[in-house]
């Protein structure tokens, strides 16, 4: 394997496709904030992208090698490489190696708290790939509210006050929603490896219905909670849509359909990140 495609490779391990939706995380606790000239900020937006998602997306890849192998969504720049025999070994030191620059940096601009960021970040994705919580049906999913981290991220790297706590429910039930929905995607494939995920747990049906029901949660917490009715229309009409897909959708969503809905996804993240830190729509009314 040449340098080149090492690299295009050691990239999809890190799924681009989902740094749009980190960055949006990053920025709510900014909320009206012009942090645009500040050092810290940039450091904090590149390490949400590229070093983060390798962590979190690079060590998964490394246990999901049987089920990655025979998932058509898989080796793109939005779902994550299938890591092949000759980076598989490398990996590991690519990710931890990449970390060690912004640990050092993180420390020196906001003390020694960032120490414990990073050991708590390691300490979600080590329970999650190496003690085996994403084959642990509901437990896979609350793993998932280690995404608050990156809110805790922006808020001690860049001395911001943390948001409030509506916001910071809303971001972990999120996490385990969307978690949710990857699963649905990939039910035929962790099942024919012999994973246990929630989805596969509690059948086709029931997870959209609890996809519903999540999406419903979140709305009513984002109608009494947030300025203006913005993300409590936006959780409604997802919960509509799934509704009609858990009556009459397909078992199992073509490859087409989440291609479509991710590329869809981002479009949306990056349309509504400027609107959503400039009106601060997520800090509480």
């Amino acid at each position: 394997m040449n340098s080149s495609s090492s690299l295009k490779e050691v990239l999809k391990a890190a799924r681009p496709g989902f740094w749009p939706t980190h960055l949006w995380f990053y920025m709510l606790p900014f909320a009206g904030r012009d942090m645009f000239g500040s050092f810290p900020f940039w450091l904090g937006a590149v390490y949400v992208c590229f070093p983060l998602g390798l962590l979190t997306y690079g060590w998964n890849d490394l246990g999901d090698h049987a089920s990655d192998c025979n998932n058509p969504r898989k080796d793109t720049w939005l779902f994550g490489a299938v890591v092949s025999p000759e980076l598989r070994n490398k990996l590991p030191w690519i990710i931890f190696f990449v970390q060690i620059p912004f640990l050092f940096l993180f420390t020196w601009l906001a003390g020694t708290k960032m120490l414990f960021w990073f050991a708590g970040a390691v300490l979600v994705n080590a329970c999650y790939n190496t003690l085996g919580f994403k084959r642990l049906p509901v437990v896979d999913l609350l793993n998932q509210v280690g995404y608050v981290l990156i809110f805790v991220l922006a808020s001690w790297l860049c001395d911001v006050p943390q948001l409030n706590g509506p916001a910071i429910v809303f971001g972990a039930i999120f996490a385990m929603q969307s978690h949710l929905f990857g699963q649905l995607m990939d039910i035929d494939e962790d099942r024919k490896a012999g994973r246990k995920s929630t989805a596969i747990m509690i059948g086709v049906v029931p997870a959209k219905l609890l996809l519903v029901t999540i999406m419903v949660c979140l709305a009513m917490i984002a109608y009494q909670n947030f300025q203006g009715p913005t993300v409590a229309i936006f959780m409604t009409l997802g919960a509509v849509f799934f509704a009609f897909d858990m009556c009459f959708g397909p078992s199992r969503y073509p490859v087409w359909f989440s291609r479509l809905f991710f590329l869809g996804w981002n479009l949306v993240v990056i349309a509504s990140m400027h609107f959503v830190w400039k009106y601060g729509i997520f800090l509480s009314t």
